[in-house]
């Protein structure tokens, strides 16, 4: 039994055999976390390495120390630490006090570096402190068993160290913990931005979804009444045209057909109206050449001018469905300004095809009886300026020198996400007669400037604020490590 007992097993990871499979899974891991890692990360890290390599080994070639051989290995040793930073923290830091009593001097460069990147990945940030006070401890217990044999020189050297340990593992930590405090605010900030981008956008839609949706319930209510009585007392009005005044009949058809235009335009602007994308909007075959052609009919018939169509759009200039809906609107309001303010005026309507874009043109002579206007709000004219210039188009109305008047407008082929400078013909023709924009000086963040207010602060330039949430303080922190450093370096070159 005795002789059986003592065959039995150890503790578990007490034996040599638990140390190999061991320093195995850690290999493993190792391996696997790189080939995880993204090809960039990779490089970079090894570009690091290398650096912190030559940088500890380059020097030993012009300036031979007294033991090359541990220099050597304390450059490796650097090295690996740089490289184990990332994935263990812990073990870095506590790797790297030896450093600052070894024999090569110009790693020492590197231990700050390695201590700062290091503790910004400890949480919490008290462990962080813990770690790095058992290095402290750990280097003043090796300073003095170095200095039992040299009691004269050992209050110096526990003096260098401790300034040593100060600079290069202290001021490095609290580097470290106010990065590392500052990403997880960061993110965290970022997270709550984006939520509340979000929750706004979805409540803003909510509230136009709700506003549109009353606005077509009350033109639903107001208009479709009144345009159905129009409509049937059209239809009473041209069966009694036909049979007691036959030329009239043509006149009161057209009243009919416009009345039924009418509400199938108010049934087709309800049902944009209560859906939640208005990109999606109906009328797929507006703003085509059939259709501006049926406008120019109706129009000729009802003002009784002569209203002219010039279509020079060739079959090889693809038109967006948005496009073709605008096209189809300023044709349709020129046209509807011609009848209101020059009505029997000879008219034009242009619509041109280029590479660039789509030109309009709607262009009446002077009215036959001047001052013979029904009067207007413009508010047809101001829509359309808005509409085109969310298409990234350019608009313009105004007075001809004649007593006309002339509505032009500029369109990309296809819908854009911001604004495209029209041909420079479109605005030779547009002239004095657009609408000239609301001033607004470029802003670097996109702010909105007012007049009479500080122009906006753009994101480039660096406030206090800003300096210290970048993280800059712990570069302040940094600097009297750096010039630790310098004065070493150069008392090693000279030396």
């Amino acid at each position: 039994m005795r002789q059986k007992e003592r065959q039995l097993p150890g503790p578990p990871g007490r034996g040599p055999g638990d140390a190999v499979r061991r320093l195995r899974r850690e290999a493993a891991e190792i391996r696997a976390a790189v080939r995880a890692a993204p090809r960039r990360t990779v490089v970079a890290e090894s570009l690091v390495c290398a650096l912190a390599a030559a940088f500890g080994l380059i020097p030993l070639l012009l300036i031979p120390p007294d033991r090359p051989v541990l220099a050597v290995l304390e450059a490796l040793w650097a090295a690996l630490l740089v490289a184990a930073r990332r994935g263990r923290p812990v073990a870095a830091v506590l790797g790297a006090f030896p450093l600052l009593m070894g024999a090569n001097v110009w790693v020492l460069a590197v231990v700050p570096l390695i201590v700062l990147s290091a503790t910004r990945r400890i949480a919490p940030p008290r462990r962080a402190w813990r770690i790095v006070g058992v290095a402290c401890a750990a280097l003043g217990g090796l300073t003095v068993a170095a200095g039992l044999f040299r009691w004269e020189t050992l209050p110096m050297m526990l003096a260098e160290n401790a300034v040593s340990a100060v600079l290069l593992l202290l001021l490095p930590t609290l580097a470290g913990t106010m990065l590392g405090r500052r990403r997880p605010l960061v993110d965290l900030l970022r997270e709550r931005n984006a939520y509340l981008e979000q929750t706004r956008t979805l409540t803003a839609a909510a509230a136009r979804l709700e506003e549109r949706t009353r606005i077509a319930r009350e033109m639903h209510d107001l208009l479709g009444h009144r345009l159905s009585l129009i409509s049937v007392h059209a239809g009473a009005l041209e069966l009694a045209a036909a049979r007691q005044a036959p030329p009239l009949a043509g006149q009161v058809e057209l009243l009919r057909t416009t009345a039924g235009t009418a509400m199938e335009e108010l049934r087709e602007i309800l049902g944009v109206l209560r859906r939640t994308d208005l990109s999606d909007e109906t009328g797929g075959d507006r703003g085509t050449y059939d259709d501006i052609t049926a406008l120019v009919t109706q129009s000729r018939q009802t003002g009784g001018g002569s209203v002219e169509l010039v279509w020079s759009v060739p079959d090889t200039v693809e038109v967006g469905p948005r496009v073709r809906q605008a096209i189809h609107r300023v044709v349709r309001e020129g046209l509807t300004n011609v009848l209101k303010h020059a009505s029997g005026a000879p008219v034009l309507v242009e619509v041109k095809g280029t590479d660039a874009g789509i030109e309009m043109y709607v262009t009446n002579g002077a009215p036959r009886v001047p001052g013979d206007s029904q009067g207007g709000t413009s508010s047809g004219l101001a829509g359309l300026e808005e509409r085109i210039s969310l298409l990234g188009g350019t608009f313009g109305a105004g007075a001809l020198p004649d007593g006309g008047f002339r509505v032009t407008a500029w369109l990309p082929s296809h819908t854009t996400n911001g604004p495209v400078s029209a041909p420079s013909e479109a605005r030779a023709h547009a002239g004095s007669e657009a609408l000239p924009p609301s001033p607004r000086p470029p802003s670097g963040d996109g702010d909105t400037w007012r007049p009479g207010s500080n122009p906006p602060l753009s994101a480039q330039t660096l406030t206090w604020p800003r300096v210290l949430g970048a993280g800059c303080t712990a570069v302040l922190v940094v600097l009297p490590t750096a010039g630790f450093l310098i004065v070493l370096l150069v008392m090693a070159a000279l030396g």
